[in-house]
């Protein structure tokens, strides 16, 4: 099921894949980067509810922002290797 969802995600996944391990990987940066993905789906949720009350379309803008920055995270944090979560902090 994994590698059927990381083909399904390699165009996410291929921007940050690296080919090699990194020497500094923790995997607590793997836990930081799903939860902190799974705060921006529920910060995209909260604020297509007050895009919804508002009325306003231009406030669909940030819903779309943290949809995609909660995408990204949650897909590198389950799917990417070590060297894609080590990328996403910067380390190398």
């Amino acid at each position: 099921m994994k590698d059927i969802l990381r083909k399904l995600c390699w165009p996410i996944l291929s921007f940050f894949e690296t080919g090699g391990a990194s020497a500094n990987y923790k995997k607590s940066h793997r836990l930081v980067l799903i939860v902190v993905g799974s705060l921006f789906f529920f910060l995209s949720a909260f604020s297509a509810s007050m895009a919804y009350a508002g009325g306003e379309l231009a406030a669909l803008i940030p819903v779309i922002v943290f949809f995609c920055v909660g995408l990204v995270a949650v897909v590198v944090g389950a799917l990417g290797s070590n060297g894609a979560v080590s990328k996403i902090w910067g380390t190398k």
